[in-house]
């Protein structure tokens, strides 16, 4: 064995493999997360963050406190959440279903 000018030792009498005895340290790591909402169209689009299963948003996948106002609006409800992870990069797909009329009444109050 030897060490070279790096600090690495190198197994002479085997492989040739390599043996770093320092550790590596990444003081700059990048990392990004990044949120979708996927339409039941297919169409897809980008989010400021994390939505909650179950959870009513508009169409631009904003959350709708309720009771809503009116049962006369587009709402979607987060049917499935599924995460991709890749190296340095975390996508978190959101996929709608689109509310009928009928489930949004109970949802307003009895409202309109």
């Amino acid at each position: 064995m030897y060490e070279n000018s790096k600090g690495c030792k190198r197994n002479t009498a085997k492989t040739g493999v390599l043996y770093s005895w320092r550790r590596r340290r990444y003081d700059h790591i990048m990392y990004m997360d990044e949120y979708f909402i996927v339409f039941p169209e297919g169409d897809v689009q980008e989010i400021p963050g994390r939505l909650p299963i179950n959870d009513i948003v508009d169409i631009n996948g904003g959350h709708l406190p309720l009771p809503l106002p009116t049962s006369r609006m587009i709402a979607f409800r987060v049917a499935r959440i599924k995460v991709n992870e890749t190296k340095g990069r975390s996508e978190t797909l959101h996929y709608l279903e689109l509310l009928s009329a009928g489930e949004l009444v109970p949802l307003s109050g009895g409202g309109e």
